[in-house]
């Protein structure tokens, strides 16, 4: 039998998932793995939400909606910006998807062509490397060093060595917890729109911030993308349900594309996220709680001799410098999963180039979870 395989095959593995397939392992065998590799947050959904499925369910239709997603979804989205940010937008401007990745797939195969250059933070989330690969995208990976967050320097460096057909930016940061203050948000976008970048504004953490309120970057710039999902704030991982706001004039190239690769988001999940919204009385103890971990981890790691090597701004996330203990982050993950049973996510999935050198540590899961985690290091450090 003969098998084409395609180059996009040969990414870089997403490791924050393989190490979470490893500790699936472990768990199956009765062993008891503390799980820190993935954001994933260990509350359910909210219960209106859950309650808003089950009477989905209970109905029993569960069909293709409007590729974009449904009306009523679309403007509780649009009355989000309006409520949360002061940001007027128009329900006809957003696009639900199948989580955030199919927005991020959408937007790039929408936005650019073959060969097109995109800028993007070192470190920064895989996937957005990973997909834009796959798709013969060149990826410009701009290193931070010790800046905490990509900024108007960093875009006019990288354009001048060779210009940039679009730049993608989170805040707050995965894997940093990094949060862009409001005026560098600004100069930022405004240097964007000066040099004609076409700009990706991830804010799937948004919501998550624990110093400052939230802003969108669709308040700073007509032609900005926003990506936004259900999966963290509104503690909706596996409901694969995400959205994007466009500028007008990509809206049809995003539904003509989507109509082809997923038809439409799950209804199901649509149904439950328009009441995401009006939980946040039940989200934002969660979300306490994270601020509790944080404080811990905050304290903890620098005393084990994994300093941060980024603020905690945001998210849930440390990102941590290891380079005390080892210089090849991925065995040292390998070795903590195995021998301490925890697990975490190596550097090199963010930073190809600096990652042997750190690690990334989610705070997501609950804050007995945590202590023990933090006992178990340290006395596998030992």
């Amino acid at each position: 039998m003969v098998v084409s395989l395609s180059r996009r095959g040969e990414v870089e593995p997403f490791h924050a998932m393989d190490v979470l397939a490893e500790a699936n392992r472990l768990k199956a065998k009765g062993i008891q793995v503390v799980s820190m590799a993935v954001g994933q947050p260990s509350d359910p959904a909210p219960a209106r939400v859950r309650d808003a499925a089950a009477r989905a369910l209970a109905v029993g239709r569960i069909d293709y909606t409007d590729t974009l997603g449904l009306p009523a979804l679309r403007e509780a989205i649009a009355h989000h910006y309006a409520d949360h940010y002061g940001v007027e937008v128009s329900p006809e401007r957003v696009a639900v998807t199948t989580g955030s990745s199919a927005a991020f797939n959408l937007a790039f195969l929408a936005m650019f062509d073959p060969g097109d250059r995109v800028a993007i933070a070192a470190p920064g989330y895989p996937a957005y490397r990973n997909i834009m690969a796959a798709l013969g995208i060149e990826v410009v990976e701009i290193e931070l060093g010790t800046a905490a967050y990509l900024d108007s320097a960093h875009l006019r460096a990288a354009h001048a060595e060779k210009p940039l057909k679009g730049v993608l930016f989170a805040s707050p940061a995965n894997p940093t917890g990094a949060v862009i203050p409001e005026v560098e948000l600004a100069a930022l976008v405004g240097t964007a729109e000066e040099l004609g970048i076409t700009v990706i504004s991830d804010e799937i953490y948004h919501r998550l911030a624990y110093g400052a309120p939230d802003v969108t970057a669709l308040g700073m710039g007509s032609g900005v993308t926003v990506i936004n999902s259900f999966s963290k704030y509104y503690c909706m991982t596996g409901w694969r349900i995400g959205w994007m706001v466009l500028p007008d004039e990509l809206v049809r190239p995003v539904e003509r594309i989507a109509q082809s690769l997923y038809i439409s988001p799950p209804e199901l999940s649509q149904v439950a996220a328009i009441e995401a919204f009006k939980a946040t009385s039940e989200l934002e103890v969660v979300k306490a709680r994270y601020a509790w971990n944080r404080e811990l981890l905050m304290k903890r790691l620098p005393e084990l001799g994994l300093p941060l090597a980024a603020p905690m701004d945001g998210a849930f996330y440390a990102f941590c410098d290891v380079s005390r203990h080892t210089n090849d982050s991925m065995e040292f993950a390998r070795r903590m999963l195995a021998e301490a049973h925890v697990a975490a996510t190596p550097g090199r999935d963010f930073d190809p180039s600096a990652g042997h050198r750190s690690m990334r540590f989610s705070y997501a899961g609950s804050h007995e979870d945590m202590v023990e985690a933090l006992a178990r290091i340290e006395r596998w450090l030992k």
